[in-house]
């Protein structure tokens, strides 16, 4: 084991939204910051949400007026900071007859609208689905409303974090696991064991705890004792089928049970259903779809669809699991989705994150780095809210479309369009240097070169075929298992080490 003389301000166990969000934070604060991850980036709950930046407008109905306030705020930020990846997008509420009342609906719609004061999102409204050409809504169904949310790449917006941290300074380490946390004068002692078994040690002034589902585990994993603050595990399931409608609006659908489900268009070829909600106490990393859920969603898709769906229809499903505030007695749905942060004072702090959800990574960092401002003098103020993303700041997609067409027109408008909501304004990075489609390298299929798969190993620390095709790129849906093995076998031999 080596021991490292140097001592950081801040080291941050886990590589989801959070942890990717703080450090980013952290490291524009003039904070020596490390990043520590046993795993991918956003490889955990990370990547497996509903794929929204939303107010929440079905918290309202538990009183959570704050919270959706605070997310609609954020909706707008976001959306300003990562362009390429965030979209404004449209949601539907068909009416059954056991639906909430129309007047229920109308006043919670309209203090969304209030909460948000956008001037980026639409308003909402009521509409008549029978005077839609070719609604995909079984006929029975005329009348529903509209209103605007946003949808997000959320595993390439965890790794936009990582980028920017690394910008600022940051150190990132993938496949990097603590495995020890000891106390001594000079702050902690953090031990660390990478992929292949070799182990270092690391000196912090603070450490937070942002390991999402396994932040309770951790910290009992770690000191061997039960943590102050409970997490109430929570799953989720997706199931993703062939395009239900083609519309770009996504819909809303309401359960008798009182939940709702989100019908949202998926990568141009599917539509995205989900979400459940299931109590969760298994192995984290073993967390599946059970048959159940699966009827769940297809009954309630079929309850408005003309589209009707059955299991031979499910391409793929996914699912993940949540830490929420455990409030004990409270059903699964209407626990809080706002975090806590736990501090835990001393010569050694260490402050743990629990909760929280992607919409407010951002301000979730700055109450993380608030919280332990006291320990570390060094830390500047607060810079996020006016941030612009990696990949972000150009005037819109159209201008930067154009200016892409000009600069490589022999690029495939498919390939063009990939890159575009990938990387924005980066795909200026991919392109330096390149005249032609030859120059791109070896294809592998499915439009992806050497050209882009060298970038993401050396800037977006990809390390196998899962990083690439299911976190970054998301072209695991069109590649089979024989290509996949074969980008394997390429990321490992041009893996910088």
């Amino acid at each position: 084991m080596t021991n490292s003389s140097k001592i950081v301000d801040l080291l941050i166990i886990g590589g989801g939204i959070n942890g990717a969000g703080i450090a980013a934070d952290a490291a524009g604060r003039n904070l020596s910051t490390m990043l520590v991850e046993k795993g991918d980036l956003a490889s955990g709950t990370s990547s497996w949400s509903t794929k929204l930046i939303h107010g929440g407008l079905r918290y309202l109905e538990f009183f959570e007026f704050g919270l959706v306030r605070k997310a609609l705020l954020e909706r707008d930020i976001l959306t300003k900071a990562a362009p390429h990846i965030i979209k404004p997008i449209a949601f539907n509420i068909p009416q059954l007859p056991d639906s909430r009342p129309n007047l229920v609906l109308r006043l919670g719609l309209f203090l969304y609208d209030s909460l948000a004061r956008s001037s980026i999102f639409r308003r909402s409204r009521a509409i008549n689905f029978s005077e839609k050409d070719c609604s995909p809504l079984i006929p029975s169904i005329k009348k529903g409303f509209e209103y605007w949310d946003a949808q997000v790449d959320d595993s390439r917006l965890v790794v936009l974090n990582a980028l920017q941290a690394a910008q600022k300074g940051a150190v990132i380490k993938t496949y990097t696991e603590c495995v020890g946390l000891q106390e001594s004068p000079d702050g902690w002692l953090v031990s660390l064991r990478d992929s292949s078994g070799g182990k270092t040690e690391v000196r912090a002034r603070v450490v937070v705890n942002a390991a999402g589902p396994w932040v309770a585990r951790l910290l009992e994993k770690l000191f061997s004792v039960k943590p102050p603050l409970g997490a109430r595990l929570v799953k989720g399931s997706h199931i993703v089928v062939p395009k239900l409608h083609k519309g770009s609006q996504a819909f809303m659908l309401q359960h008798k049970d009182g939940r709702v489900i989100f019908v949202i268009p998926y990568l141009d070829n599917y539509s995205l259903i989900g979400t459940t909600e299931s109590e969760f106490d298994g192995a984290l990393e073993k967390a599946a779809i059970s048959d159940e859920e699966i009827e769940y969603l297809i009954s309630l898709s079929n309850d408005y669809f003309s589209s009707q769906l059955t299991r031979k229809d499910v391409v793929s499903t996914y699912s993940g699991v949540r830490p929420l505030i455990d409030e004990e007695g409270k059903n699964m749905s209407k626990v809080s989705r706002n975090y806590h942060l736990e501090l835990r004072e001393g010569m050694c702090p260490l402050l743990s994150v629990y909760g929280g959800k992607v919409t407010t990574y951002r301000t979730l960092a700055e109450d993380a780095l608030n919280a332990i401002e006291r320990y570390l003098p060094a830390m500047t103020k607060s810079w996020t809210r006016d941030a612009v993303l990696p990949g972000g700041g150009y005037e819109n997609d159209t201008v930067l479309d154009n200016e892409i067409s000009q600069l490589a027109p022999w690029l495939d408008g498919k390939l063009r369009n990939r890159w575009l909501r990938t990387y924005g304004a980066d795909t200026r990075v991919l392109l330096e240097g390149v005249n032609g489609l030859d120059e791109l390298g070896k294809t592998f299929g499915h439009g992806l070169y050497e050209r882009e798969i060298k970038y993401l190993i050396r800037k977006e620390w990809a390390r196998n075929a899962e990083d690439i095709l299911w976190r970054r790129t998301k072209l695991g849906y069109v590649f089979s298992q024989d290509e996949g093995l074969l980008l394997d076998e390429y990321v490992a031999q041009h893996i910088i080490t």
